[in-house]
């Protein structure tokens, strides 16, 4: 009862800061007097008898003058909570810790992005039961083309390449959040029938190949066939939803045929790893060669205009004085090879499944780049496959944000400490 008097106690207290502008002073005395009754009673050690009825005194104040304070709604107290909670998040999240998901496989094999899982139209999938089981382990989302009638397939290609061709939408995540998608567009019997994927989701091409093909080999095979049958046909590709820019593409027959209903793709989308970010030691202390990096792109010349302002991990390889040079598959700083990092010498190495660095861009064979003053410089794991500081140059130092402390989740191998 005591414990209950002092949480009345309290709420008076409030009530009286917050409304004392705009209340009686005779009502302001009464919520004095009865709130001194009540503590006096706290003071003496009344028993709970006293103590309830100094409540009850002081309730009946508080429900009179108590505005939206007291009593309180249901609804109220709930969105006040999620507020304050709200608030709370936002405050960790902007100083301290912060989520980070790997969109890209830029920091391949440390780090994974987005990967397709294929599951051929032929073979039996996982049911309700293990669908459900790897959306919780692993972030599996299921994605599938359904053909709308009976017929040949056929399908767009970029005249430039062999990469399927897209077209970049508008839409929404949870229905709720502005997002954009790759859609890709597929043809039986003339019927159009399409598929979306997340715009960094770039394994759609590597999945068709082998739904079709059994892998990149047969489908380079196929193409070079496929203008000698008369299975080809010029077409232009919208490049963006709302846009007139249009690039020339074909449109290429499959010489396969399905039933109205059957799947012509199917895959798993398998989450990129997800990161908690330390955003409270760089405020403190220089980030380290070799560490992980994440950084803003909003301020960066080659990426602000395509990207907007966005996050982006690397490893950091570079401090400003720092001179880089590429030879062969190492990367060299200040004429020495690089150190800070085993994915350093793994990359030089090409150990496991670290393909080496390359010689690109700004780091073209025999070229040297010096660091400026208050940049940083940023290389990805995956050189051949990595959009990093060779295209686009330097992180301005104001622009780093923190380093991956832990991989929370999909629930694998990797799961634990970042690396």
């Amino acid at each position: 009862m005591r414990e209950n008097a002092r949480n009345w106690l309290e709420l008076a207290d409030k009530i009286g800061h917050y409304r004392r502008d705009e209340l009686p002073e005779a009502k302001l005395l009464e919520l004095r007097e009865r709130s001194a009754e009540l503590r006096r009673q706290l003071q003496e050690k009344a028993d709970a008898g006293k103590l309830k009825l100094g409540i009850e005194g002081l309730e009946r104040v508080l429900r009179d003058i108590g505005g939206t304070f007291y009593p309180k709604s249901a609804i109220v107290e709930n969105v006040e909570f999620f507020l304050v909670a709200a608030i709370i998040i936002l405050g960790i999240r902007t100083y301290f810790v912060q989520p980070f998901k790997i969109p890209t496989n830029s920091m391949w094999p440390t780090y994974y992005g987005m990967k397709g899982e294929n599951l051929p139209p032929n073979v039996p999938v996982p049911g309700a039961i293990g669908k459900a089981f790897r959306f919780v382990a692993f972030g599996a989302q299921r994605r599938e083309v359904l053909a709308p009638r009976g017929g040949e397939i056929s399908f767009r290609l970029f005249s430039r390449g062999t990469g399927l061709a897209y077209t970049i939408r508008n839409d929404r995540k949870w229905l709720v959040i502005p997002t954009r998608v790759r859609e890709y567009v597929f043809y039986v019997d003339g019927a159009e029938t399409t598929v979306r994927v997340p715009q960094d989701f770039s394994d759609f091409d590597r999945l068709f190949q082998a739904t079709y093909f059994g892998g990149r080999e047969g489908y380079v095979k196929f193409l070079q066939n496929a203008g000698q049958n008369g299975g080809v046909e010029r077409t232009q590709i919208q490049l963006r939803e709302g846009s007139e820019e249009a690039v020339p593409g074909y449109l290429i027959k499959l010489g396969q045929t399905v039933k109205a209903g059957d799947p012509i793709m199917r895959f798993d989308i398998l989450t990129g790893d997800q990161l908690f970010v330390d955003r409270f030691s760089y405020h403190f202390v220089r980030p380290g060669i070799g560490q992980g990096f994440v950084f803003r792109t909003g301020n960066i010349e080659g990426l602000k205009d395509e990207d907007g302002d966005q996050y982006f991990i690397k490893r950091l390889v570079g401090a400003p004085g720092d001179v880089l040079e590429i030879k062969g598959t190492q990367l060299y700083r200040n004429g020495r090879p690089i150190e800070g990092a085993a994915a350093f010498g793994k990359n030089a190495r090409r150990a496991g499944s670290y393909p080496g660095y390359e010689n690109r861009g700004l780091l073209a064979a025999g070229e040297k780049l010096t660091v400026p003053p208050h940049c940083f410089f940023a290389l990805g794991d995956n050189s051949p496959d990595s959009k990093d500081g060779r295209y686009w140059g330097f992180v301005p130092e104001k622009d780093a944000v923190g380093r991956p402390l832990v991989i929370y989740f999909p629930f694998t191998r990797r799961w634990g400490p970042a690396r």
